[in-house]
C-alpha cells in the first residue's frame, strides 16, 4: 500500500516541479494568437478606427462563450492579465514627456485636469445614485475620465473587480467613445470652434487615443496634431489617478462592505519613471516606435485574456444601470470640456 501511495504521488510531484513560466506558456500563446488575429481583423473595411485592444477583448469573449477555454490556459491567461498588463503600462511612459504638457499650455492643462477630476467624481456619484455596482462604476469612471480601455485595465489593479466588470467597462467606453468619434466632426460645424480648441475639446473628452485621432484629423491637420497632444497629456493623469484611487477610495468587499485601502500599485512608479527619463534623455524615434508597438501588443494580449475570462451570462446580470452611468458620464465630460473651453 505504501508503494502504491508513492507511485500515485509521482505525477503530482512532476507537475509541481514544472516552472510557473512553463505552465503559463500555453495561455500566453493563446492570448498572443488572439492579439494577432485582432490586428488582422482591424485591417478590414470599417474596423480600422477601433483599437486592436477592443477587438481582442471581443474575440476573447466570443471564444470563452462558444468553445470555452481549456484548464491548461488558466495560468497563462492570469499572467497576461496581470504581469503583461503592468509591463505594457510601464512602457507607455516612453511615449510621453513632460514637454508635451507644456505644449498644451496652462489653459489646456487646466481644462484637462478639471475635466478628468470632475468626471471621475461625477461618475462615482451617478453610479451611486443609480445603484450601479460600485466596482464597475469605478472602472467606468476611470475609462471615461482618462483614456478608455487602458485606464480601465490600470484602474482594475486597485479596484480588483471581476473580469466581467472589466469587460463591461471596456464595452461602455468603446461604445460611447465611438459615438463621440463620429459625432464630434459633425458638431464642429454647428459649434464653430477654432482648430486648436476643437482639438482640445476632443482630446480632453473622447475616450480612446485612436478615437481622438480619427475625430480630430477628420477636421484638419492642426486640429489633429493638437488633439493628439491634448489626449497624451490626459493619458499622463492615469498614474496620479490610480494612486489616488488606491490612497483615498476604500476597497470594496463582494457585498459592497468597505475594507482597508488597496496597496499603491508600484508599476505606476515605473510608468512615471519612464516619462521622466523620456523627458530628460532624447530617446531615438525608432526605439520609441518599436516600444509603442510592443506596449500596444501587450495591452492587446491583456485585454484578450480578460475576454477569455468573461462570461456573457454574468455580463448580462450586471444590467443596464452601469451602461446608463457610462452614457451620462460621457455626455458630462463632453459638455464640461466644451463649457470650460468657451469660458477660457
Amino acid at each position: 500500500m505504501f508503494q502504491q501511495s508513492v507511485e500515485l504521488s509521482k505525477p503530482v510531484s512532476a507537475a509541481a516541479q514544472q516552472g510557473p513560466i512553463v505552465r503559463a506558456l500555453p495561455g500566453i500563446a493563446a492570448c498572443a494568437a488572439i492579439a494577432g488575429v485582432a490586428y488582422g481583423v482591424r485591417t478590414l473595411p470599417g474596423i480600422h478606427d477601433f483599437s486592436p485592444m477592443i477587438i481582442a477583448i471581443a474575440l476573447g469573449i466570443l471564444i470563452r462563450n462558444t468553445v470555452g477555454t481549456h484548464a491548461a490556459l488558466t495560468t497563462g491567461i492570469g499572467f497576461s492579465m496581470r504581469r503583461l498588463l503592468r509591463l505594457a503600462i510601464i512602457l507607455l511612459g516612453v511615449q510621453l514627456t513632460f514637454g508635451q504638457v507644456a505644449e498644451t499650455g496652462f489653459r489646456g492643462v487646466g481644462v484637462i485636469l478639471v475635466a478628468v477630476a470632475s468626471t471621475f467624481l461625477f461618475t462615482l456619484a451617478v453610479g451611486r445614485l443609480l445603484g450601479a455596482d460600485p466596482r464597475l462604476t469605478r472602472l467606468i469612471a476611470a475609462g471615461t475620465s482618462i483614456c478608455g480601455a487602458s485606464a480601465v485595465a490600470a484602474a482594475n489593479s486597485v479596484v480588483d473587480a471581476h473580469d466581467e466588470d472589466v469587460s463591461y467597462a471596456v464595452a461602455c467606453v468603446t461604445v460611447f467613445g465611438s459615438i463621440a468619434m463620429f459625432a464630434y466632426p459633425l458638431l464642429q460645424g454647428a459649434i464653430g470652434l477654432s482648430a486648436r480648441d476643437y482639438g482640445l475639446w476632443a482630446g480632453s473628452s473622447i475616450h480612446e487615443i485612436a478615437q481622438v485621432v480619427a475625430a480630430t484629423f477628420a477636421v484638419g491637420r492642426e486640429a489633429g496634431d493638437f488633439g493628439t497632444v491634448a489626449k497624451l497629456t490626459r493619458v499622463m493623469t492615469m498614474a496620479p489617478m490610480v494612486f489616488a484611487m488606491a490612497a483615498f477610495l476604500p476597497s470594496l468587499g463582494d457585498a459592497g462592505a468597505e475594507r482597508p485601502k488597496a496597496p499603491l500599485p508600484l508599476f505606476v512608479l515605473g510608468f512615471i519613471a519612464l516619462v521622466a527619463v523620456n523627458s530628460v534623455i532624447s530617446i531615438p524615434p525608432a526605439l520609441k516606435a518599436e516600444t509603442s508597438v510592443v506596449s500596444t501588443f501587450l495591452l492587446t494580449m491583456a485585454l484578450a485574456a480578460m475576454g477569455l475570462e468573461t462570461s456573457i451570462v454574468k455580463l448580462k446580470a450586471k444590467g443596464l444601470k452601469p451602461a446608463l452611468t457610462g452614457a451620462i458620464a460621457s455626455v458630462f465630460i463632453a459638455s464640461l470640456s466644451l463649457i470650460l473651453i468657451r469660458l477660457t
